[in-house]
């Protein structure tokens, strides 16, 4: 076998094929692209006939390079950063650091200690797509919540009538519409009840319009500290770009949502996915993108459980043995389990039991949902491991029943 270090850039990539006791073979810097990679080739034909006696080291799971790696049928590990800035502490203390010297790093790295990484895995190419929906779905919402937080922080200084109108939720359409044609307390005030309802109509509301109205003049009209006529209109100008962001985020979200459901529908794993309580179309996709669909990347539920970042890990040195919540973890996974977590609570009767348990134990509402994560998570390995739907019987069996 021989072992392949790529030490990837945006324009150029450093290469260094290893064989089995570490000579180097060859190094080449390739460029990016179809010229590059059939450089690759050429360097590694030299040396090994057969794909499957390539094993390949970088220090990424994701994009054209990568992609094509894994078609030529490479055995490819994708190394964490931090992972291969420790082995390569391991062997040069002076800090010396180089981009061939890292492709040579990443070679022997995989030549020696590969059983203690992780093989990227061969997910369906629908299971691709349907991460990158769900990722540009998660990160419109992420940003449409920045914006919203800058424009309420900007209400706060100058319109605190606005965020007493409509709360916390500047991203509805009730405060986008009416913020669009009031973005000012001077224009606020002025708004009669006919022109919210207006407001209200054009914005999407259908029902309750005239109780709503009443309610925002109501609020726009209340007693509030001021600024000057000049600040507040640049606030204004502040507010009204704001707002057209936000309405623009709504309309991107939502036509994701739909592209993200349709490729969600398609995969087969997606009914038995949506049969775990708490796991809708979004959700549900957001899990399966982060933990991919192929079979063979988690040996088992524990497995499963490491890489979702649920399960805790310990230190323990002589005397000391403490327990602690891991912080390395994909965070766009964490954050769907985390509201799959919370969202179970009210489908089903076995997570509420056993959060409820939990927090009897003097857990914090985190750490019972972080556990109850844990929980789901070898739930659904078990459900996808047989290709069954869940059931409630099975994943929480009563007291009586788990002792027989």
């Amino acid at each position: 076998m021989i072992f392949v270090g790529v030490d990837w850039a945006e324009a150029h990539h450093d290469v260094c094929v290893l064989d089995g006791e570490g000579q180097v073979l060859g190094k080449r810097r390739i460029t990016e692209g179809v010229t590059g990679l059939a450089d690759l080739h050429a360097l590694v034909a030299d040396h090994a006939e057969d794909p499957e006696e390539v094993v390949v080291g970088i220090e990424t799971d994701r994009g054209l390079l990568v992609s094509a790696l894994i078609a030529s049928g490479f055995a490819v590990y994708a190394i964490n950063p931090m992972a291969a800035s420790r082995y390569r502490d391991r062997h040069h203390v002076s800090g010396a650091k180089s981009d061939p010297g890292d492709a040579k790093m990443l070679a022997d790295l995989v030549r020696t200690d590969r059983h203690n990484h992780r093989r990227v895995a061969g997910d369906s190419d629908l299971a691709e797509a349907i991460k990158v929906l769900a990722r540009a779905h998660q990160s419109a919402i992420w940003a449409r919540q920045r914006q919203s937080n800058a424009l309420r922080s900007a209400l706060r200084e100058y319109y605190p009538a606005a965020i007493e109108a409509f709360g916390t939720d500047l991203t509805s359409t009730d405060a986008l519409g009416v913020l669009g044609v009031a973005p000012t307390p001077e224009l606020g005030r002025q708004l009669s009840r006919s022109k919210l309802a207006a407001a209200l109509r054009r914005a999407g509301r259908q029902r309750n319009v005239e109780t709503r109205a009443e309610a925002i003049q109501a609020a726009l009209r209340t007693d509030q500290l001021g600024q000057p006529a000049v600040l507040s209109g640049a606030y204004g100008h502040v507010t009204s770009s704001s707002v057209r962001m936000i309405t623009q985020f709504n309309v991107e979200i939502a036509e994701l949502e739909g592209a993200l459901a349709e490729h969600f529908e398609q995969h087969p794993d997606a009914k038995i996915i949506r049969s775990l309580p708490g796991l809708g179309t979004i959700l549900g996709a957001r899990v399966l993108a982060e933990f991919g669909d192929d079979r063979t990347r988690y040996a088992d539920g524990k497995s499963r459980r490491n890489y979702a970042g649920t399960s805790p890990i310990t230190r323990a040195s002589g005397k000391s043995r403490v327990v602690l919540a891991r912080f390395a973890r994909n965070r766009r996974l964490a954050d769907a389990l985390d509201q799959w977590a919370f969202c179970s609570l009210t489908h089903s009767d076995g997570a509420r039991s056993y959060y409820d348990q939990l927090r009897s134990r003097d857990k914090t509402h985190r750490q019972a949902l972080r556990q109850l994560a844990n929980r789901w998570v070898g739930i659904l390995h078990g459900c996808l491991d047989y290709q069954c739907l869940y059931d409630e019987s099975v994943a929480w069996p009563s007291p009586a029943t788990a002792a027989a």
